[in-house]
């Protein structure tokens, strides 16, 4: 079986900005490839504690540097939740997240109990994409990996870009990097980190923020308008699969998602359908983190929307989104923003 190569974007690229997809071909996994479906991969290699939080299902090696990696969405969970009659576009997020794990496990002999570090990770997705189908989804995504760089042997950083493909079309693209080190380094870069959280502040309402429950609620009230401050709930059994001394990347995104409903006050959910996140700095439990979110010129139908964190005066992550437009403009004939 041949496999059409994924090409390497530059670093400076925002996802959003990329040529569309629609003009590549791809090979669809053969009937045999299929058979890796049948189970997830090793929880550890995602590092989820929970099986069911598992949503990779298999990889191979295409070539150098490069992977399929098979992946399987729910058409409903627990916490990413359906959206507007769409799948959660942090599925997306929480996949591509899960694939730089394994692969740095699984291909690049990253031993288990070191730590690792998320530096960045965009995404673009299209109506496509996210459609609930009659089963499950069943995803393929095409991985690149560069940037690559050791220390003492062991990987220490890798940047990769993956093409998402439903029923061997492209849907969706992301890119993501993330840092590796050992745990006598790891020990090192936290020492001096508190290590007693704070109370936990109490939860906006869910509508405000487009969630059902108050406890996937992560943003509570800061005293002003396009600021609130940030609620990382340690015993939230997704969010927190396991325990943690800092919070989640994946934390910071959905406080991000739910930082731009608050802003925009939509009546309903509206799907980030891109996102372009960058991690500069710990987000400690041991002080207050702050949330802020501002409008921004949006050249497209749907509504852009910035935010950032800070704690102790220092920026800790930002990141951009643009939100689905409901007059389903967006994502047509398969194409990226």
């Amino acid at each position: 079986m041949t496999l059409h190569p994924v090409p390497t974007l530059a670093r400076s690229t925002p996802v959003a900005d990329r040529n569309t997809l629609a003009e590549r071909t791809w090979t669809p996994l053969s009937d045999d490839d299929l058979l890796a479906l049948t189970a997830t991969v090793p929880r550890q290699y995602v590092h989820r504690a929970a099986v069911a939080e598992v949503f990779l299902t298999g990889w191979r090696a295409d070539g150098p540097d490069s992977f399929t990696v098979a992946a399987q969405w729910p058409r409903t969970h627990a916490f990413f939740t359906p959206v507007a009659g769409r799948l959660d576009p942090l599925l997306l997020a929480e996949t591509v997240r899960q694939t730089g794990a394994l692969l740095a496990h699984a291909e690049y002999q990253v031993p288990f109990g070191h730590q690792f570090l998320l530096q960045s990770l965009s995404y673009s997705v299209t109506e496509e994409g996210l459609r609930i189908g009659a089963a499950p989804a069943d995803v393929e995504l095409k991985i690149t990996c560069g940037d690559i760089a050791y220390r003492s042997g062991h990987l220490s950083r890798m940047r990769y870009h993956a093409v998402l493909l439903r029923e061997g079309r492209p849907v969706a693209e992301a890119e993501a990097a993330f840092g590796c080190a050992s745990p006598a380094v790891y020990r090192r870069l936290r020492a001096g980190a508190p290590s007693k959280a704070l109370p936990l502040p109490q939860a906006l309402s869910p509508r405000a923020v487009g969630r059902e429950h108050p406890q996937d609620v992560v943003l509570a009230a800061a005293g002003r308008p396009g600021r609130w401050r940030l609620r990382a709930d340690t015993t939230h059994p997704i969010l927190f699969d396991h325990p943690v001394d800092h919070v989640p990347g994946m934390v910071l995104l959905e406080a991000a998602r739910q930082a731009a409903h608050a802003l925009h006050g939509a009546s309903r959910r509206q799907p980030p359908i891109t996102m372009d996140s960058v991690f500069t700095r710990y987000v400690e439990f041991g002080s207050p983190c702050y949330i802020e979110a501002e409008h921004i010129h949006s050249a497209g139908p749907g509504p852009r929307v910035r935010v950032r964190g800070v704690q102790d005066g220092a920026e800790t992550f930002s990141a951009t989104l643009t939100l689905w437009s409901p007059d389903g403009a967006q994502g047509r004939r398969g194409g990226l923003l």
